[in-house]
């Protein structure tokens, strides 16, 4: 490593927020980048680790020590491209990513990670801003066809390494534009659409085809795509909800939260909502059920649009405020953590279960609620109400929709409801037929649907050539 001391002699900065009552005023990113100097003098605080956990905690094992000693010597775009060799779209996981590899780093041992996240952004903004990242077409192509369902992080890191292989890839998406939940889930202030724009040109310039408004299994038969192409790939996402079957469900004003959010992200782009109601925040009391990021993006994006106030309520119990590092590092650890987007005012409340959802004229006005002991058993005496004009519901994903594609394809499922394929082959039931990010794994972070897209695109070259020299 370049500065050996540079952990002892310079502490940890990261990037910093414009105010919260600044940022709630708009829908644009938020994040104050680090200064060059400032990235420079963080990327030398890696220490030389004689096992770098942060390789492990990171999904798509980013060889993070070697860009980092990298930016250090200020050798930026062999930085960018050691980058690239692992991630297919670091400014997405630099931007949304928890950091799983700041957990696992040696000096969070001692609450000062190296700020890795941080650097990976710095590291492919300056890339592109540089002109580091031209279109990488394939010199040969194949001449085989690969037919890929879903464009969301999964599908996208499947078509580019498969195209970059050589072979013809079509991309079918149901919506109007690509990108899954990177562009319809993620509220723009976390990630600016024309991020993955950018990406999209990219990867068209090397030969993917995309091909919008195709709902496989419901405005075109799946098994076509059996007929005409070599191999096919499942990357759809885990799109059924988590339901609250309890009285006052029909209500209105009682929405999923992938039916609030994606709204305001087609708001913001232009595109048209169609004859879908509007579901808005603005001089409401809002309610979000469920601890999780999708529950903190409807706060973000309710304070946003004007709501009264937002609270947040999640089943389980307070998590501690630290972890016990000798029990948990470099795994992921349960703990306190407070999102940007709860930072800018909702309440929160752990402990609480849904009994009822109350309404006047069929509209939702308020929820029973009642708190749980540590064995999560209602406590007698403990029911409260509170105002809602808008409940969302954000409880997670249960699996994949079983309706229209799968089960006109007849794939096998496993026992939780999702695509059966293990990660050594990627493949499903069905002969040339593989399955990869959340559709396959269940709901899970971006950065794993890039894991998976990548390592399947390198089973579909083996598969269909022979041979393959993708990465895994």
């Amino acid at each position: 490593m370049g500065k050996i001391t540079g952990f002892l002699e310079i502490d940890r900065q990261d990037r910093k927020y414009q105010p919260a009552s600044d940022r709630i005023r708009h829908f644009k990113e938020f994040v104050i980048p680090l200064g060059e100097k400032a990235v420079r003098d963080q990327a030398s605080r890696c220490m030389d680790c004689g096992i770098p956990y942060c390789h492990n905690g990171c999904p798509v094992n980013n060889q993070i020590p070697d860009w980092n000693d990298l930016v250090y010597r200020d050798n930026w775009e062999e930085a960018c491209r050691n980058l690239h060799s692992t991630n297919n779209f670091p400014e997405f996981t630099g931007r949304i990513c928890p950091a799983p590899c700041e957990a696992a780093c040696t000096l969070n041992l001692i609450e000062q990670p190296v700020t890795i996240k941080t650097i990976e952004c710095a590291i492919v903004d300056r890339g592109w801003a540089e002109g580091w990242l031209p279109p990488q077409p394939a010199a040969r192509r194949s001449g085989k066809r690969v037919a890929i369902v879903g464009s969301g992080p999964a599908g996208l890191a499947c078509a580019q390494q498969l195209s970059r292989a050589g072979h013809e890839v079509h991309v079918f998406e149901k919506n109007a534009k690509a990108g899954g939940l990177l562009r319809y889930g993620i509220p723009d202030f976390k990630l600016e659409k024309h991020l993955i724009d950018r990406r999209l040109s990219q990867i068209e310039a090397e030969g993917a085809s995309f091909h919008y408004g195709a709902h496989i299994g419901v405005t075109m038969k799946a098994k076509t795509l059996l007929d005409e192409f070599d191999a096919v790939v499942l990357a759809g996402g885990s799109e059924h909800p988590r339901d609250l079957p309890i009285e006052g469900r029909d209500l209105r004003g009682v929405h999923f939260a992938m039916d609030f959010l994606p709204q305001q992200n087609r708001r913001n782009s232009g595109e048209p909502l169609q004859n879908i109601e509007p579901i808005l925040a603005g001089g409401k009391h809002v309610v979000v059920i469920g601890g999780g990021d999708t529950g903190s993006d409807c706060i973000g994006t309710s304070f946003r649009q004007g709501a009264l106030s937002v609270t947040q309520l999640e089943i389980m119990p307070a998590p501690p405020e630290k972890e016990n590092k000798l029990l948990t590092w470099p795994d992921w650890p349960l703990k306190m953590r407070t999102s940007s987007s709860q930072a800018e005012g909702a309440g929160r409340d752990f402990s609480v279960m849904t009994r009822r959802l109350i309404g006047e004229g069929g509209q939702v006005t308020a929820i029973e609620c009642v708190r749980l002991d540590d064995k999560m058993q209602a406590i007698a005496g403990s029911e409260f109400n509170l105002k809602a004009d808008l409940v969302l519901l954000a409880m997670g994903f249960v699996h994949p929709l079983h309706e229209g594609m799968l089960a006109e394809l007849g794939v096998a499922l496993d026992k939780r409801g999702n695509v059966a394929a293990d990660t050594a082959t990627y493949r499903t039931t069905l002969d040339k037929v593989f399955s990869a990010g959340d559709m396959r794994r269940g709901q899970s972070l971006v950065v794993w649907a890039i894991r998976e897209g990548r390592q399947a695109a390198r089973e579909v070259d083996l598969f269909l050539m022979g041979e393959t020299t993708l990465p895994r």
